[in-house]
């Protein structure tokens, strides 16, 4: 009977270790899961925030270059206009300083 009381006392206290050893490796175990998602938590806080800077900085610059492309456009137009002006304008100045030669011709020759 003694043996019988030692031996299911050891067999409480070993099964007491056992739960008490299975325990603290559950709780380290559960620590460690709630460190990680912490940590996952957080990368997708910086993943979120980088996503926001790049779409940020790409409407930036996306709208530099349109102002860009509109003043190379307006530049365009000016000189186009310009060119049209002096290609409405050039046959008078032609026809004036042809003119001018001409005449100046007949007054070469006269002498």
């Amino acid at each position: 009977m003694i043996l019988f009381i030692v031996g299911l006392s050891i067999i409480l206290i070993s099964n007491t270790v056992l739960a008490i050893i299975i325990y603290k490796q559950f709780r380290a175990n559960q620590r460690q899961f709630q460190a990680l998602k912490r940590g996952l938590i957080e990368l997708q806080k910086e993943f979120t925030q980088y996503q926001v800077d790049e779409r940020r900085v790409k409407g930036k610059d996306t709208a530099r270059m349109e102002i860009r492309h509109d003043n190379i456009a307006k530049s365009i137009q000016k000189n186009e206009d310009r060119i049209h002006l002096i290609n409405k304008t050039l046959p008078n100045k032609i026809g004036k300083i042809v003119s001018q030669v001409e005449f100046a011709q007949n007054k070469i020759n006269k002498k």
